[in-house]
């Protein structure tokens, strides 16, 4: 049985030798990728870092768990006042979330959310007779 491994040792002082140098990032706490409309949060993350003479390269181990951020949350990810973002950026799951709270339809939490500029708490509140 031929296999032969790498020694580890050997290939570092290649990739030293190449002008590579890699390394982990000790006590990681969470890692947060952010898109315009989603976040996925790793908060078992693993990371490792590769610098190729000044080129720095991130590779995340973990379990990624996704988020579609509201309207609010998409317009201050963006750097905008919440008045700017349009009501077609409301995220299904946030019309789910307030239909389901203050059972209504979806389209009076749809409508709910628009006048609330994307605020969970205060379209449910509305929704649910509280403001």
């Amino acid at each position: 049985m031929g296999g032969r491994g790498i020694n580890p040792k050997q290939l570092q002082k290649q990739m030293r030798a190449l002008g590579i140098d890699m390394y982990e990032i000790e006590d990681v706490k969470q890692v947060i990728i952010r898109t315009g409309d989603k976040e996925i949060v790793f908060n078992d993350a693993q990371v490792t870092v590769m610098d190729a003479k000044g080129a720095k390269s991130y590779q995340i181990v973990g379990t990624p768990e996704e988020k579609t951020l509201s309207i609010a949350e998409q317009a201050a990810a963006a750097g905008k006042p919440v008045e700017e973002a349009k009501p077609a950026e409301i995220p299904e799951d946030d019309v789910t979330l307030v239909a389901t709270q203050a059972k209504v339809s979806r389209e009076m939490a749809r409508q709910a959310l628009v006048e609330a500029k994307g605020d969970l708490a205060e379209a449910i509140m509305k929704l649910a007779g509280g403001q």
